[in-house]
């Protein structure tokens, strides 16, 4: 059998000691598969006295990860810190610098360097793997990589944000509010003090990069993905989904068009006949639509200590073996820079919800602003309609929702915008996109 792999850990909190938990617990399966027996020798975090599960007196200790990640102890570095600039990147680079191979679970390190990064790793012959920066314990970036390697994809898209999945499922399932919802994730763990980089969709985005560089062989470009988030979703438009056969979840999106490669995340409602509908509080879930294979979804956690240890390991077990693959499945050289296209050109259909006056002429002009722009529409329907007219309910906005056919998202954006300037309604109109089967 070789000599040993000899690991360090820089980042010693869930994630960090549930992978040493984990490599302990599976070290005589890992020796047998691998050839050669995975050894964690020295590790950083910023508190030594922190009391995390697991045995560290035998380990060497570096309050500096950069000092680790050039140490000649190890033969691996794990990066487990968070956060795109300062000790993550400075101890990555270094550690790629030094001739190390680099298993990362940091999706915001990836989709603002991720590039720079492979360069690096490639011209010093080094592994850089990051399964557990997308979706968890799913293992979707070697599904893209190396599984679906015969394919020619044509989509991928999914649920990647855990906490926005639970959110909309306890509104969807117990009618709770937004706000309330989002307290009672705080408790639990499943939000952070400031949620806006979940329910804002900014880490769905980068996340969707990743995806995006694996699937369609692009640089990962986060700012060329649209961005919208959760925050604007109310019961009003969970119960209308439900009743029109759908549900509302926060996808991710990245698809092949004429125009290029379209990455986009938003509230979408699905159908809730598809697989991606049954996914439900925090799992999250990734579809891939391929030649090949047609449609696959891959389901799992998409967080937690256990689930994200699961695929640092299994990166790690690759590099033992002698596995090296191009981070982003080609070389850097041959990655093609991705299209961004304004989300105005995306063509799909559209729910519309409308608070409209209750006034003589209004769903008629409605109508014929949808009529001017080319927009035909599937159904309308108008909730809680006023039981007689009279000059109390002349001023009361009704509730009128609007399901299209397929149309550009430009079209929509301008018969609204004329909608608002006629003055029939009484409030920002709701629209959230339809991902069609």
């Amino acid at each position: 059998m070789s000599e040993p792999l000899r690991v360090g850990i820089a980042g010693l909190g869930t994630v960090g000691a549930s992978v040493i938990r984990l490599l302990e617990r599976q070290a005589g399966a890992l020796a047998a598969r691998a050839g050669r027996a995975i050894v964690v020798t020295a590790v950083s975090a910023r508190d030594r006295s922190r009391e995390r599960g697991v045995d560290t007196a035998g380990l060497a200790w570096y309050d500096d990860p950069v000092a680790l990640a050039r140490s000649e102890k190890i033969d691996l570095f794990v990066e487990l810190i968070g956060g795109d600039e300062g000790p993550a990147r400075a101890s990555v680079e270094a550690a790629l610098t030094a001739g190390k191979s680099v298993v990362t679970a940091n999706k915001a390190l990836l989709a603002k360097h991720g590039m720079a990064l492979a360069r690096l790793a490639e011209s010093n012959h080094v592994a850089l793997a990051f399964e557990a920066s997308v979706a968890g314990g799913i293992p979707i970036v070697k599904t893209l990589r190396e599984g679906l390697a015969g394919n020619s994809i044509e989509r991928v898209y999914g649920i990647l944000n855990g906490t926005c999945n639970y959110m909309l499922s306890r509104m969807e399932l117990e009618g709770l509010s937004f706000e309330a919802c989002l307290a009672d994730a705080q408790k639990l763990g499943y939000a952070e003090a400031d949620p806006t980089f979940d329910i804002g969709g900014f880490d769905t985005a980068h996340k969707l990069a990743i995806l995006t560089s694996l699937a369609f062989g692009t640089a990962v470009d986060a700012e060329a993905v649209h961005v919208e988030g959760i925050e604007s979703i109310t019961l009003a438009d969970l119960k209308s989904a439900d009743e029109l056969g759908y549900r509302i979840k926060l996808l991710g999106v990245a698809q092949r068009t004429a125009q290029g490669i379209e990455q986009r995340v938003h509230p979408t409602m699905v159908a809730k006949s598809s697989a991606i509908a049954q996914v439900m509080g925090v799992t999250n879930a990734v579809t891939i639509d391929a030649d090949a294979v047609k449609e696959l979804t891959l389901v799992g956690p998409g967080a937690g200590g256990e689930a994200t240890a699961s695929a640092v390991v299994a990166d790690i077990a690759d590099i033992a073996k002698g596995i090296r693959s191009a981070p982003f499945g080609l070389p850097v050289a041959s990655l093609e820079a991705a299209a961004r296209i304004p989300v105005q050109r995306h063509e799909g259909g559209y729910y519309i919800r409308l608070a409209v006056h209750d006034r003589p002429g209004a769903a008629a002009a409605i109508v014929t602003r949808m009529a001017e722009r080319q927009i035909s529409l599937e159904s309308i329907m108008q909730r809680n309609p006023p039981a007689k007219r009279g000059a109390a309910s002349a001023d009361k906005p009704v509730p009128v929702v609007l399901i299209t056919y397929a149309t550009s998202e430009a079209n929509i954006r301008e018969a609204l915008e004329a909608i608002v300037t006629d003055g029939y309604i009484a409030e920002r109109p709701q629209v959230i996109r339809i991902e069609r089967e």
